[in-house]
């Protein structure tokens, strides 16, 4: 399974950037999709991930500023991103959640990263 971003940049503060991961490879079940950030000695953090029931779920600090979405046919997952804020500021990964069927378990992928920059 590939994962492949884009969409990244530098941005002013109150701007807006869209990122894009298409999935491709060996893609059976998904179970869900969504974005990641980690800044520099910290832990990953959940964004924003869609489950492939079309449930959503936001971190408390991008709610209503961010929206994810989902082409289930091109299987790529996008994420609006608006009133960019500097803490924004960081490296953001694309992950998709796969079940593997017959073992009733889930495994993760994911996307090398793409930087974000909000300059204020």
């Amino acid at each position: 399974v590939q994962l492949v971003e884009s969409g990244g940049g530098l941005v002013q503060a109150g701007g807006s950037l869209r990122l894009s991961c298409a999935a491709s490879g060996s893609i059976s079940s998904i179970n869900s999709m969504g974005w990641y950030r980690q800044a520099p000695g910290k832990q990953r953090e959940l964004v924003a991930v869609e489950t492939s029931g079309g449930r959503t779920n936001y971190a408390d600090s991008v709610k209503g500023r961010f929206t994810i979405s989902s082409d289930n046919v091109k299987r790529t997952v996008y994420l609006q991103m608006n009133s960019l804020k500097p803490e924004d500021t960081t490296v953001y990964y694309c992950n998709i959640r796969l079940y593997e069927l017959g073992f009733g378990t889930v495994r993760d992928y994911w996307g090398q990263g793409i930087q974000v920059t909000v300059s204020s």
